[in-house]
């Protein structure tokens, strides 16, 4: 499939190093807010919705992580950024991983969070995107923002939940489910050991989507990862745990060289 031109918004400073951030299934760049309000001073950031969410176009399914992959490829080129640092949430870093393994000359450092190799469940995920073809994104939001945060999100936070709840109801449906089933099957396994950009693997310690298991996979098929387990948080735990995510984050990206990845 053709690379697909995602809008992207880009932040901070032009002569520092690029950081990109990759979306969850259902999610649009907004969920990164959190981290854009920490690192904007440090990084030169750079959001974009994923073809099928947000404002970006919505192509006809089925998507692939490598169809995905390629969208970042072609965004990075847009940029003029040669080399830059990913972090990507769930579907956002099973996209990571795939760039990291097939273009590593584009990969700075690799940050993966709440995400799989090889997620569980693919009968699940595609007949979630069945169900949400037929239907719209709203049928599938309830369930999915109860994965996405732990019953302590709801109560401390209830307006941002809803807020949450709110973008995935209103994600278009194809792009939906198209990227349902990308998930479904995405199978990087074999990608793994050909990884070399440094590697930050982090799970949420109450994550029923991508249990810490699957972090923990991920970080012993690729050579001197680091993995780290973030307590109190569920699936989307940048967004829910940001005060320990960002300082995982800040301590791993401190080795991106100051403007490398821009040209």
């Amino acid at each position: 499939m053709a690379p697909c031109e995602v809008r992207h918004q880009v932040e901070g400073r032009d002569d520092a190093p690029p950081l990109v951030l990759l979306n969850s299934l259902g999610a649009e760049l907004t969920m990164w807010d959190p981290q854009a309000t920490a690192f904007e001073g440090d990084f030169r950031l750079v959001r974009y919705d994923a073809r099928g969410h947000g404002a970006s176009p919505v192509p006809p399914g089925p998507y692939s992580v490598a169809d995905l992959g390629g969208d970042l490829v072609a965004l990075l080129d847009r940029l003029g950024i040669e080399r830059a640092s990913l972090c990507g949430v769930s579907l956002g870093g099973a996209t990571a991983l795939w760039v990291a393994a097939h273009a590593p000359e584009r990969v700075e450092r690799l940050v993966v969070c709440c995400s799989s190799a090889s997620f569980d469940a693919g009968d699940a995920y595609m007949e979630r995107a069945a169900l949400v073809r037929a239907e719209g994104a709203e049928v599938v939001a309830d369930a999915v923002v109860h994965r996405w945060f732990t019953p302590q999100m709801f109560e401390d936070r209830p307006q941002d939940a809803a807020r949450m709840r709110a973008m995935i109801g209103a994600t278009p449906a194809e792009g939906y489910a198209a990227s349902a089933e990308a998930v479904a099957s995405a199978d990087l396994r074999a990608d793994l050991a050909s990884i070399s950009a440094p590697t930050l693997v982090i799970a949420g310690a109450e994550d029923p989507a991508t249990p810490p298991e699957h972090g923990r996979r991920i970080a012993a098929g690729i050579a001197g990862a680091e993995f780290a387990e973030v307590p109190g948080g569920a699936h989307l735990v940048s967004f829910e745990r940001p005060e320990v995510v960002n300082e995982l984050l800040r301590a791993h990206l401190r080795g991106a060289p100051e403007a490398k990845g821009a040209r």
